[in-house]
């Protein structure tokens, strides 16, 4: 039986409308793929408690989190995931990659030029449209 994972994402977008997207480091499951920058959501945490306290651990910044935009289950070869994507604002400090290959900021008409991770592109259709 494949591992069942339960993740969060933060679609955070810039005063120039553009995208915060994260590169999978080499050392990741799913390398080298693009991705909503987020985690696992732990034991008694809310969706929401997770993005926060995933994009202070992962980017240095403090964010609140807005509207949920996507939820999709995608079965990749070794686990199943279920992805939830909420739109999200930096309320304090610069994004640093620090588990991430690299962080780019894009423009929605931009998203489809990076190797988007399967689970994260039901969102970015979303937001392309």
């Amino acid at each position: 039986m494949k591992k069942f994972v339960h993740v969060v994402g933060a679609i955070i977008e810039n005063d120039a409308q553009q995208i915060l997207c994260a590169q999978r480091s080499k050392t990741m499951t799913l390398p080298n793929l693009w991705e909503f920058p987020g985690g696992k959501i732990e034991k008694g945490e809310t969706a929401e408690q997770a993005l926060t306290r995933e994009i202070a651990e992962e980017l240095q910044c403090q964010i609140i989190v807005g509207q949920k935009v996507e939820d999709t289950t995608y079965e990749y070869e070794t686990f199943i995931v279920r992805l939830e994507t909420y739109k999200a604002s930096i309320v304090q400090g610069v994004p640093v990659a620090t588990e991430h290959a690299e962080l780019r900021w894009l423009a929605r008409h931009e998203l489809q030029q990076i190797e988007w991770a399967a689970a994260d592109i039901p969102a970015v259709r979303k937001l392309q449209r």
